[in-house]
């Protein structure tokens, strides 16, 4: 039998306008983890779709080899019965429905013509227990947290006897400890002889678990990385991704001016009406013009809660006690609309859900906030909306054929670029980055740095909520830590790191949240 549980061979798919993948081979080792990177638009989550079927056999050149065995996948039925099963980024469960239903759902257990629930329940217990989760399987999928939600996508997985696990980007959404949960997962399931393919650009992930590293660059394996021979840093990933040494991943400022405060906000409280719980407790914060502040905390601590309230976007929240003042005067924002006309903007940490509208094109998404400075009477210039559009693609790079093209056809990272377009054209003096690098690719990350760098610079202020500790670390010139909807501690750069940030975002507050 061969060592290759998988062969990819000369894969060339095109999509109109663009060539997504080139004569591209890629072959996985029995019982290993090969982790898949490249930057976004690379065409790793183009290689693992023709590989699960969702781009069946037909719609593209080449061919796949399972176990030394031809396949021509034209569903994903088709790859799953090969024993293949991928779980996405954004995960495919079923909010209202119980554990052991979202585990067993399109391959029940049945009893004749009905569905066996007693051994759904003790099989869901089963596979669950395997993942490492101690839950009943009867709890809704809507009550679990988003680490749990993880777990129960690769339990349902296992459910179906499988042989390779295509994980991307698994560890986007998490924070570091249920990270590392997942990870050492991923290390069990490879001792008990599932292949698993890992796409992530989180390097320090991906250096930590890999037996074999393919890089994917512009559509091409440019290397394979053997991590079980020897030690593969992250500084050759990155040259091999991007085709160019970054030395620095977090570009410094050539020149630091922080003026006066420009914002701040004293005993911030926030009420969730139907839950009837404070959010958010007596929160303290002040920016200055020119200045990044960081907001560090683990998942469920209030930050984004946080940066919805001060957006006037706060649905079901009531602001019981607090005041707000920008530029020395205090405000109020009831409506979203209202931040905008003060020069507030937000960058959602979700840009497919609530920050872009996927299916307009770009030049729709980057003049909607702002929309009245292209309007002639009631009529949008198109004209005026195409320069403006076509001059924030060059100045952010944004790599598309045409500020016509949908959003939904570009890459994260440059979704991303154009989400923060969107709201520089509204000509905000304070900006709420919310995860502002989630999901990108190291390239794109730099790409996003350098603009944040650029934007202080020019005396823009700037709020970055970040789950990534490095990057709070790298980019901040101070740091807020947030625990159980309060601020538990402040901390300049200088004297900033990992632990200090994980002491306070640990921290117990009584009262809050209660």
């Amino acid at each position: 039998m061969s060592d290759f549980i998988l062969e990819m061979k000369s894969i060339t798919k095109e999509f109109p306008g663009v060539k997504a993948l080139d004569d591209v081979s890629f072959q996985v080792r029995r019982g290993e983890i090969h982790c898949l990177v490249g930057e976004n638009g690379a065409g790793k989550s183009t290689l693992m779709k023709i590989l699960s079927g969702v781009y069946p056999f037909g719609t593209f050149d080449g061919s796949i080899v399972i176990n030394g065995q031809p396949q021509q996948f034209r569903h994903v039925s088709d790859s799953e019965r090969q024993g293949i099963a991928i779980i996405y980024q954004e995960l495919a469960l079923f909010p209202e429905l119980p554990i052991y239903e979202n585990l067993f759902v399109g391959h029940e257990i049945m009893k004749g013509r009905i569905i066996n629930w007693n051994e759904t329940k003790v099989r869901a217990k089963e596979i669950l227990k395997r993942v490492g989760l101690d839950l009943d399987p009867a709890t809704k999928i809507k009550d679990l947290g988003v680490g749990h939600r993880q777990l129960v996508e690769i339990a349902k997985a296992l459910s179906q006897d499988v042989k390779i696990l295509i994980l991307d980007e698994p560890t986007a959404a998490l924070n570091e400890a249920d990270s590392e949960n997942l990870l050492n997962l991923l290390q069990e399931l490879k001792s008990q002889g599932v292949t698993c393919i890992l796409i992530s650009h989180k390097l320090k992930e991906i250096v930590a678990v890999a037996d074999t590293i393919t890089v994917l660059r512009d559509g091409r394996v440019v290397t394979s990385l053997n991590a079980k021979e020897r030690k593969v840093t992250e500084q050759e990933i990155i040259k091999h991704m991007v085709g160019r040494e970054i030395e620095n991943i977090y570009p410094k400022r050539e020149q630091v001016n922080i003026g006066d405060v420009l914002f701040e906000i004293k005993d911030w409280t926030v009420v969730d009406r139907a839950a009837n719980r404070e959010i958010l407790h007596d929160v303290n914060m002040q920016v200055r013009r020119g200045e990044i502040v960081g907001v560090a905390g683990l998942m469920g601590s209030g930050r984004t809660e946080l940066a919805l309230s001060i957006f006037g976007n706060a649905p079901g929240y009531d602001i019981t006690k607090g005041e707000m003042y920008l530029e020395g005067k205090a405000v109020k924002f009831k409506h979203p609309a209202d931040a905008i006309q003060s020069g507030v903007a937000y960058v959602t940490e979700d840009r497919k859900g609530n920050g872009l509208v996927l299916i307009q094109d770009v030049k729709f998404n980057i003049s909607l906030p702002a929309l009245e400075k292209l309007m002639h009477g009631l009529v949008v210039n198109e004209h005026e909306e195409i320069t403006m559009a076509e001059e924030y693609r060059r100045s952010f790079d944004i790599r598309t054929p045409s500020v016509k093209t949908k959003v939904e056809n570009l890459s994260g990272g440059n979704q991303q670029k154009a989400s923060v377009a969107k709201w520089l054209f509204a000509e905000p003096n304070l900006i709420i980055l919310d995860e502002p690098t989630r999901g990108i690719d190291i390239g794109a990350k730099y790409e996003i740095y350098t603009l944040m760098n650029q934007l202080v610079s020019q005396g823009m202020s700037i709020i970055m909520i970040s789950s990534e500790l490095l990057e709070v670390l790298g980019m901040s010139d101070r740091i807020y830590i947030m625990s159980e909807g309060t601020i538990t501690g402040e901390l300049d750069a200088q004297e900033a790191t990992e632990e200090k940030i994980m002491a306070l975002a640990t921290k117990t507050t009584e009262g809050v949240m209660a």
